[in-house]
């Protein structure tokens, strides 16, 4: 949610309730306000008065929250902090260190301190002592060092960011040493931990929900974190991405595992790997290319500018709207207005209505140009004369294109989508099943149409004027019929949400009321005759069989193989 908060406290080996700050000792208290306020990236703002609240803070959502957590709970006064240290270095905070500090000479006592602030088990790393609750200062040994890295587990089980501040003296002796102003590092070595901050950043309310949307629409999602492993671990089994009792060996990596395994073992793992704790950057980009090369379609969510190389080398990249920055942004194809994980899922189901929607208009197009190219090819070749005239024909594009795209591709996405399998980057736009379809229905009109062009002026006993009107009018009437078969290219019931799709069901009358006054007004420009009610009657059922024909043709099993890959065209070029 982007809405941390400091839950936990612990000074020493004690963990500190809320309101009971007052009883720490207060040199220890000092020396944390001291840590926090100048060793950090974000800002305190003093509000105005009649604001609902007093304090505005900015920087990263984890600055944000201790920040606020030293103002409001240990009443720091950020501004007299600043004024009474003057900074002499700073090391700012990188993603390999986790780490951030800053070497400060106090103005009182002219006295200088290194405090450092990172990732808890990597600042325990660099003290030799810690202070306890009264002030007093004790040795960091083996036994207190592992009893320290069990209280950071704890937290990190609990879904907390786990962040210790730690300090140490610096003597004149050792700035000497360091040479020049230019030159001075932040001493990093014998600090003393003054304590450990737990910072809780509660999952959105239905990301569990989401993430099974998801994984039920057959999308793996990964987790990439900067946190350390148990703390990825529990946000993972909280959202779902980890199931309860599953087995974590080769589905949880920390990112230098993943970074030292061989370009062979990368391959080998990337595709069981759910959750990669302490990553780089690099180490996202790296899981992208090796997803890639195992022709997965990868799509990274990022928001900030570390992440601008990986969203770059993703087939989709997609960017937060609010938390994002503008290089992550730059580096996106989509960005995600609220920052919600469920965008995500809107995402893909509204991609999958544009894909299947335009497959519906191909099969739709298909089925009329063969079902026109071998009718009026046939006719011409045997009779010396086409059926459909130019303007006919054009009559039929311009209902069909125009009229046809805007019906069937703009229907809206519909929860059966999400049950579908992703369709590989090699997969064929034309399936199958479309090719079923659309044969079967072109078929059809070509037996219908070449019967009432040899025939039909002897079955109705109609001229051939009339002939060749009933011949143009089914040929449309088939169209507006097929159009219906077209909305649904699996399922038997074509009318399945049919009056939730208005617009459709609108051009479907368009179409009919020109059709209409095409063969009745319009005479002498489309080349008709008008026609009796029978022979409407007639028309509007030949048209009509084509409904209970793509009923039938459903329950023909197709195979997945591409149509290609039997004709062996792939083989041979």
């Amino acid at each position: 949610m982007n809405q941390m908060k400091v839950t936990k406290f612990w000074l020493g080996l004690e963990p500190m309730e809320v309101g009971t700050y007052s009883n720490v000792d207060p040199f220890v208290l000092q020396l944390i306000k001291e840590g926090v306020s100048l060793n950090t990236t974000g800002g305190v703002h003093k509000l105005k008065s009649g604001s609902d609240s007093e304090f505005e803070f900015s920087g990263s959502p984890t600055e944000k929250a201790i920040l606020s957590w030293a103002v409001l709970e240990l009443k720091m006064d950020m501004e007299n902090l600043t004024k009474s240290c003057s900074i002499l270095q700073v090391e700012t905070f990188n993603s390999k260190k986790k780490r951030s500090g800053v070497l400060l000479r106090r103005n009182v006592d002219n006295q200088t301190i290194s405090h450092w602030k990172g990732a808890a088990e990597m600042v325990l790393r660099m003290c030799s002592k810690y202070h306890d609750g009264f002030g007093i200062s004790k040795d960091l040994d083996n036994e207190t060092m592992l009893k320290f890295e069990r209280i950071i587990q704890g937290m990190a089980a609990s879904s907390l960011r786990c962040i210790a501040l730690a300090y140490t003296k610096v003597t004149d002796e050792e700035l000497e040493v360091e040479g020049d102003m230019n030159k001075m590092v932040v001493k990093d070595n014998g600090l003393t931990l003054l304590g450990l901050v737990g910072i809780k950043d509660p999952c959105r309310p239905g990301v569990k929900t989401t993430v099974e949307a998801c994984q039920h629409a057959g999308v793996n999602v990964k987790m990439i974190t900067g946190d350390n492993v148990f703390t990825a671990k529990a946000i993972a089994f909280e959202c779902g991405i980890l199931q309860p009792n599953q087995d974590t060996d080769e589905t949880v990596v920390e990112g230098e595992q993943f970074r030292n395994f061989t370009h062979e073992e990368r391959l080998a793992k990337v595709e069981k790997i759910s959750v990669m704790a302490r990553s780089s950057p690099f180490d996202k980009l790296l899981m992208v290319q090796c997803l890639k090369q195992k022709g997965h379609v990868v799509a990274v969510t990022g928001d900030g500018t570390n992440d601008a190389p990986a969203l770059k080398e993703a087939d989709i990249g997609l960017s937060m709207g609010i938390q994002g920055t503008e290089v992550a942004k730059e580096s996106s194809d989509i960005v995600i207005l609220d920052d919600n994980f469920a965008s995500i899922v809107t995402v893909i189901n509204w991609g999958r209505c544009v894909y299947n929607n335009i497959q519906k208009f191909i099969q739709f197009q298909l089925t009329v140009n063969v079902a026109a190219l071998v009718i009026n090819f046939v006719a011409a070749v045997s009779a010396g004369e086409v059926p459909l005239t130019a303007v006919q024909l054009l009559w039929v594009n311009l209902i069909m294109d125009t009229l046809g795209a805007l019906a069937l591709a703009t229907e809206k996405p519909t929860k059966d989508l999400m049950d579908k399998e992703p369709v590989g980057r090699t997969k064929p736009l034309i399936t199958n099943i479309m090719w079923r379809n659309l044969l079967s229905q072109a078929l059809y009109q070509i037996v219908i149409l070449l019967t009432l062009q040899f025939k039909g002026e002897s079955i109705f006993g109609v001229t051939s004027k009339v002939n060749d009107t009933l011949i143009f009018n089914t040929f449309v009437l088939c169209q507006v019929f097929n159009e219906f078969n077209a909305r649904k290219l699996e399922k038997k019931n074509v009318f399945e949400g049919i009056f939730k799709s208005k617009l459709f069901l609108g051009i479907v009358g368009v179409t009919l009321v020109l059709q209409v006054v095409m063969v009745e007004f319009l005479k002498k420009f489309a080349n008709t005759e008008r026609l009796n009610w029978r022979e409407w009657i007639v028309c509007i059922g030949f048209a009509a069989v084509s409904w209970p024909i793509g009923f039938v043709v459903k329950f023909i099993p197709v195979s997945d193989k591409p149509l290609l890959d039997f004709l062996n065209f792939r083989k041979r070029y």
